[in-house]
């Protein structure tokens, strides 16, 4: 396949990429500087100039390709930010709706668990969305647009709804990054909240391989949970990467509040994931 994609070089899009190439697609990186994606050294990548709100001769370039997938998305994890649907979802309509005039067949799009709302226990897709943040309304609302573009416009929309993710380049910030820091630094003591919340982790390079068969299987449209399934406490994941590690630091529970975006208790349903991810080919 020819595939364009957006966000290449953030913590999902370089495995991404990486994956895609392995499994021998024609990619096409859109970037806001190609200087960036030059030098991560990527075989046969083509690099196309990409602006998210001037981005009329991008799209017409995408539109050559047989599949775009869009993980471009500024500003996070500032969730609450009213940039989220005051500049990201104007500009990612337009630049989508662009992109599928000039030609584009299948969209794939990363879309967010907090899309669910405050809700505990299994997710699944049939789920009424109930964005909680500014971040999540503005993603609903992308896809809702979509839908009805649908309407007028015949296009494939694939909307990968994501979980937790970690692994290599995550954001210095995520739990695990900062856990990870505080055993290289020595430090004694490691804060963090009660850890009793329960939450869906899967490894950015499943996540990137679940992601690349999703687009390579058209008919699997609409709304796809990219998740393990599989609910895991904070607690014990932390718990588990300090025994991999083979470290020593002291777990201080209950120095930080328990994140009022987000539930106590959530996982995704991944049955129709793992339907993909096991397809032939």
């Amino acid at each position: 396949m020819k595939i364009a994609l957006t966000g290449a070089t953030g913590f999902i899009g370089r495995h991404l990429v990486a994956e895609l190439v392995q499994r021998g697609h024609e990619i096409s990186v859109l970037a806001r500087d190609p200087a960036k994606v030059n030098a991560l050294s990527w075989p046969g990548i083509r690099t196309i100039q990409f602006e998210l709100n001037s981005s009329a001769n991008a799209a017409a370039e995408v539109g050559m390709h047989d599949a775009l997938i869009h993980l471009a998305w500024p500003g996070l994890p500032n969730y609450k930010e009213l940039f989220h649907f005051e500049e990201n979802l104007p500009a990612s309509y337009r630049f989508l709706k662009a992109c599928i005039e000039a030609g584009v067949p299948q969209i794939l799009i990363t879309g967010t668990c907090f899309e669910y709302g405050m809700r505990d226990g299994c997710l699944t897709e049939n789920l009424e969305a109930r964005p909680a943040n500014a971040y999540s309304l503005a993603k609903d609302t992308l896809r809702k647009f979509l839908e009805c573009l649908r309407e007028r416009q015949s296009f494939v929309l694939q909307w990968a709804r994501l979980f937790y993710m970690y692994g290599p380049g995550q954001t210095s910030t995520s739990l695990l990054a900062q856990l990870d820091h505080a055993i290289d630094n020595g430090d004694p003591v490691f804060n963090m909240s009660g850890g009793e919340q329960l939450r869906d982790y899967m490894h950015v390079e499943q996540v990137a391989s679940g992601l690349a068969r999703v687009v390579e299987h058209a008919e699997c449209d609409g709304i796809t949970n990219v998740c393990s399934g599989i609910p895991i406490s904070v607690r014990k994941l932390v718990e588990q990467r300090i025994e991999s590690r083979s470290a020593r630091i002291e777990l201080n529970f209950g120095y930080y509040p328990y994140p009022s975006h987000e539930p106590m208790a959530f996982w995704g349903d991944a049955r129709k994931f793992q339907k993909i991810i096991n397809l032939a080919g």
